[in-house]
């Protein structure tokens, strides 16, 4: 069975999309699969519109992402492991490649990410380096990783010690158990975060990452862009150019 883990912080603005796009990719591939939203701490219909959508909801009040993903993964059932983040959306060919992957003896992987809308031209160029690193360095992106469930757990999981991040430390650690791949194929996730934060709040981050260190990371108090108030993004969700082109 493929478990497709989605994490989820009041996501009912897109929580729908992404479920849909993960039930028409999963029977593309005509296998056995499940859905486990781990809601953390939603104060809107998350919830809800995760069962609507058919899957199955696992409560967290925890407000950090790796301990919600550890959540999900904990309570799902299948021997394969996919992460998907509650703006994301998976194509069928992606996931029909990922599990192309698997079988050809990878423990885990990601995908090229394309981004919805229009991005600022400070959010492509800072998108168009940390997506050339990643595949590079063979770092999966945290919106869609997949892996097998003995390496997950040869692995240790996500590192609940950092509330960033954590996909690229899991991504490493993975690669001490086997094979990582990055896909060709890519996944569609949001750009809201860089089209409502500015050059100067990315900038006063990248640039706290380097002068504090690592540090940073295993506290939320300075990770406004994952744990700050959600900002109005009036962009309506159309497909756009891959984030780092092929």
């Amino acid at each position: 069975m493929i478990s497709f883990i989605v994490p989820a912080y009041n996501e009912e603005r897109l929580l729908g999309q992404t479920l849909a796009s993960i039930h028409a990719a999963a029977r593309a591939l005509d296998r056995s699969y499940e859905i486990v939203v781990a809601d953390d701490a939603s104060t809107d219909r998350t919830a809800e519109i995760a069962r609507e959508n058919g899957a199955r909801v696992v409560p967290v009040r925890l407000r950090q992402i790796a301990g919600t993903r550890n959540a999900g993964a904990r309570a799902a059932r299948g021997e394969i492991l996919v992460f998907v983040d509650a703006d994301t959306l998976v194509p069928s060919a992606t996931l029909s490649a990922a599990m192309d992957a698997l079988a050809r003896g990878a423990v885990g992987g990601g995908a090229m990410l394309r981004v919805d809308g229009t991005i600022p031209r400070h959010g492509r160029v800072l998108l168009f380096l940390v997506a050339t690193g990643m595949r590079l360095g063979r770092l999966a992106a945290g919106c869609f990783l997949f892996c097998t469930r003995e390496a997950f757990e040869a692995a240790g999981g996500f590192d609940e010690r950092l509330f960033a991040t954590e996909e690229l430390a899991l991504s490493r650690a993975l690669r001490r158990h086997g094979r990582m791949t990055i896909l060709r194929e890519a996944v569609e996730t949001s750009g809201r975060k860089l089209r409502t934060h500015s050059a100067w709040e990315l900038a006063r981050l990248i640039g706290a990452l380097v002068g504090i260190g690592p540090r940073i990371l295993r506290s939320r108090d300075r990770l406004e862009l994952w744990y700050g108030s959600r900002r109005p993004d009036p962009h309506v969700r159309v497909p756009t150019q891959t984030a780092c082109e092929r």
